[in-house]
């Protein structure tokens, strides 16, 4: 199992600090993956197992996986933000009661920069053989704000990608090294969007084409 270090956590904790986010969650996964997965960040119940990709999305995800004839063993789970980022609501319960509660939103720009550290390390160190970015967050990460998961889903784009070069840096340089991307959506996306589920499950096909290829 490949793991970030210790003083890389710290850091990575350090840097998020004063931002409405909640725990830490380290990314895990083989040395040698089949494929590097990039999500967006952890929720409620990825906080309280400390495992990434579980619940209803990480179900979907692990259909997917399957459909390509991988397990979670094979492949390596991570994301941009590393620690549950949140927002204050309300929910109503059974009994009429309206309780406060905190709920999963996207991650800040500003939360992505201060992990970026994170996710060029794990991509620097597994030279993974194909990326596959699981919605918007992570594809923007990899190649600037303009990149669109609708426009780019099922394509495999080979170019170079973002990362931060020094730790002060609030702007991202572009790697000397290029690295193959297939955008697809997030495994969320299809519980919001049930008409996805075709196109997800066609992505998912292709990937495993050019796992093949690549292999």
């Amino acid at each position: 199992m490949f793991s970030i270090p210790d003083e890389l956590v710290e850091l990575g904790k350090k840097r998020i600090e004063g931002y409405a986010v909640q725990g830490f969650v380290r990314s895990q996964g083989s040395t040698s993956p089949k494929l590097l997965l990039i999500g967006e960040a952890p929720g409620e119940n990825e906080i309280e197992t400390g495992i990434p990709f579980i619940g209803r999305a990480g179900n979907e995800l692990m259909q997917s996986l399957n459909s390509i004839g991988l397990e979670r063993e094979n492949v390596y789970m991570t994301s941009p933000v590393r620690s549950r980022p949140y927002k204050w609501g309300t929910k109503k319960e059974r009994d009429g009661t309206i309780v406060k509660r905190t709920y999963n939103r996207a991650p800040k720009p500003a939360e992505i920069l201060a992990h970026a550290p994170l996710l060029d390390y794990e991509i620097h160190h597994l030279q993974p053989k194909l990326i596959v970015t699981l919605g918007t967050i992570g594809l923007q990460r990899l190649l600037g704000k303009n990149a669109r998961v609708t426009e780019l889903h099922g394509r495999k784009l080979t170019q170079p990608i973002q990362y931060l070069k020094n730790l002060e840096d609030e702007q991202y340089s572009l790697t000397s090294k290029t690295y193959v991307i297939v955008p697809t959506f997030h495994p969320a996306s299809v519980f919001y969007r049930p008409s996805l589920r075709e196109q997800v499950a066609e992505d998912w096909l292709k990937i495993g084409q050019y796992l093949k290829e690549l292999t």
